[in-house]
């Protein structure tokens, strides 16, 4: 099929995200995708097609293609992807690529196909080499090996990066990518085998405080940086570039500030108030020396982060708290 169906190229000044416009938000449950939808709405954005898991399956591609057959999304934010720490991404390599390629293709080439006017596609900053220099550039891209804890998720992103490109080069789909650094927010997955640092943190800290016990132990030297952005703006930023960036070059989401994983626990140990002291495992692994995304291009599009670290901590363990009862594993 060289045409898809209905589609009609964009004019450089118009937005699809119109107030009447069908959006699919793919991975609405999930930490980014439930903050997009809350977003959305907050801004009057109503017409949203949202599918669970069990109501389409992302790896299925006759799924995913009778679904867009049918709906025709207008506007399409694929924030769905299997994510996770160094353990699982250490542990299920096969998962994390095979997922991951599988998803973003299904959905990139079926709202090309069936006439979707944009699509959002969300990256990952572990795309950068191991040994970027600091802060990473979107240039950086592909310019040294990756971190090895994480290559098999980063080459899937990697590899959507390149499908938005080409489906934008071949076919003048208005595909955009966004590389997010470090999440973290209100539903956010806190299993201590497969969160990432920040939510495992909060509950090690919380169940540490409840036990009474006199230190909590965290994986590593304590030493590597890591920025770290509240998913509420991620979902901010998400919709105003949605609605006002159209290019092919990808575009890093993030405050442009990094802290110590030190300095991270000792944050986490205060919004929970535990009173112990600080371990450090240095027989695990650190990954990444520094993470730090330049995002320069992004302030230069009009758009800033705007929730301290220390009051996201705090805001994402009042979250915990209210739904701890969800998080016995």
């Amino acid at each position: 099929m060289n045409t898809p169906i209905g589609y009609e190229p964009l004019t450089p000044h118009a937005s699809p995200l119109t107030a009447t416009a069908k959006i699919f938000v793919a991975g609405h449950r999930g930490l980014v995708g439930s903050a997009v939808e809350r977003r959305l709405r907050a801004e009057g954005y109503t017409n949203l097609v949202l599918r669970t898991r069990k109501e389409l399956d992302l790896l299925d591609y006759a799924a995913v293609a009778a679904f867009f057959e049918r709906e025709r999304p207008e506007v399409v934010i694929d924030a769905a992807a299997r994510v996770g720490g160094i353990h699982a991404n250490n542990t299920y390599p096969a998962d994390f690529i095979r997922d991951n390629l599988f998803v973003q293709n299904n959905l990139i080439d079926n709202a090309w196909r069936f006439g979707a006017r944009k699509l959002v596609f969300l990256g990952s900053s572990c795309i950068y080499p191991k040994h970027a220099p600091q802060p990473m550039k979107e240039e950086h891209l592909l310019t040294g090996p990756l971190e090895p804890t994480n290559e098999w998720y980063a080459i899937a992103k990697i590899a959507g990066i390149k499908m938005c490109q080409a489906y934008r080069k071949q076919h003048g789909f208005d595909a955009i990518s966004l590389m997010p650094t470090n999440l973290y927010g209100p539903g956010d997955n806190f299993n201590l085998e497969s969160s990432h640092v920040l939510p495992a943190l909060i509950r090690k800290f919380h169940e540490a405080k409840l036990a009474g016990a006199s230190a909590v132990t965290v994986w590593g030297t304590g030493t590597p940086r890591r920025e770290f952005l509240h998913v509420d703006d991620m979902a901010a930023a998400t919709v105003f570039l949605a609605a006002n960036y159209s290019d092919s070059e990808i575009v890093n989401v993030g405050v442009g500030e990094d802290v110590s994983i030190r300095e991270l626990a000792e944050l986490v140990r205060d919004a929970v108030g535990f009173t112990g002291e600080l371990e450090f495992d240095t027989t695990k692994p650190d990954g990444t020396p520094r993470k730090l995304l330049d995002v320069t291009r992004l302030h230069g599009l009009g758009w800033k982060a705007s929730i301290p670290l220390a009051e996201g901590i705090r805001s994402t363990y009042d979250w915990f708290l209210q739904h701890q009862a969800d998080f016995r594993t």
